[in-house]
């Protein structure tokens, strides 16, 4: 009971100091949202289609993910653009790590390794279909007037979830237009900043506890041993498609459970909604199989390259 108590207050602690910070970030998040222009998608389509996707991935929003998978449906970008911007897509993880003391020393090495990996897998696919022969062609965006949508809200609501409009929103899949200021850059950006601070309190209560049980020794000893598998674990709970598996992997990360490579690996398979919204498409259904896999295998290979490395160090 001691220990419970120990960790329950240590919780409670850490994810109070958390709130503030999250609630900062979620309101210039919905600022980017509502305010921010992405109508030119065109830019998704050149040579420097993989760099500015990954460079786009790395917003923390999941609508970017969808608004992604709608684009390649779409045929309007490249499976390499599509990959660079799943890879780079990492929910609420780069949130936390900026609100944590610690954490956010972590924030600009996991930020340029997504963009790296971004980089290097999204011009790797786009070669390999070429020299495969599999043509990518790509439609042309149609010209814009005072009805096309604009921002990243518009575009996830208005156009290209217009099969699901009812449930759409980037975030928490409620309706929010920014037409009601205080509603949308005020109660929402707070609604989520609570919602992902329950989710931290709730990991970081369930990992303390078992330090404590367990011992530090024990845990840190367990932690060491199992480097090679973490990376194959990590792939699959990145897979999951909710900002809990981000929350789960970098609070794990932070608290010592999993090495910075594990991290990178889950966060990399982290495409959230992305890859729900490309399993609507049933006729696809081995395509959408084969990416799903081919996510994962990037991600544990990643995870792998990352953990040997750093042994060497």
């Amino acid at each position: 009971m001691h220990e419970f108590l120990h960790a329950l207050e240590h919780a409670f602690l850490d994810t109070l100091a958390l709130l503030p910070w999250l609630i900062v970030i979620y309101v210039a998040i919905e600022l980017l949202e509502n305010k921010t222009d992405f109508s030119r998608s065109g830019k998704l389509q050149g040579k420097g289609a993989p760099l500015i996707g990954a460079v786009t991935g790395l917003i923390p929003q999941c609508g970017f993910s969808v608004m992604a998978a709608k684009l390649f449906e779409q045929k309007y970008i490249t499976l390499g653009t599509l990959f660079a911007i799943f890879l780079s897509t990492s929910d609420e993880a780069f949130i936390i790590l900026l609100s944590d003391g610690v954490g956010a020393t972590h924030l600009l090495p996991m930020i340029v390794s997504k963009i790296f990996i971004g980089l290097i897998v999204g011009y790797a696919i786009d070669l390999i279909m070429k020299w495969t022969g599999k043509k990518q062609t790509l439609r042309v965006r149609p010209i814009l007037d005072e009805k096309t949508p604009t921002t990243v809200r518009e575009m996830f609501m208005r156009q290209y979830l217009d099969d699901t409009a009812e449930s759409g929103c980037t975030a928490c899949g409620k309706p929010h237009d920014g037409t009601r200021p205080i509603y949308t850059y005020l109660f929402l950006p707070i609604l989520h900043a609570l919602k992902v601070s329950a989710f931290v309190f709730l990991i970081n209560l369930l990992l303390g506890w078992l330090v404590e049980v367990v011992g530090e020794e024990a845990f840190q000893s367990f932690i060491q041993k199992s480097v090679f598998w973490q990376p194959f674990l990590t792939s699959a709970v990145g897979l999951i498609p909710n900002c809990a598996s981000s929350v789960i992997l970098t609070e794990t990360f932070l608290v010592g459970g999993i090495t910075f490579g594990s991290c990178l690996a889950g966060l990399c398979a982290n495409a959230g909604l992305g890859f729900v919204v490309l399993l609507k498409n049933t006729k696809q259904w081995k395509r959408n199989l084969f990416m799903i896999l081919g996510s994962y295998t990037i991600s544990v290979v990643i995870g792998l390259l990352f953990n040997g490395i750093a042994s060497l160090l």
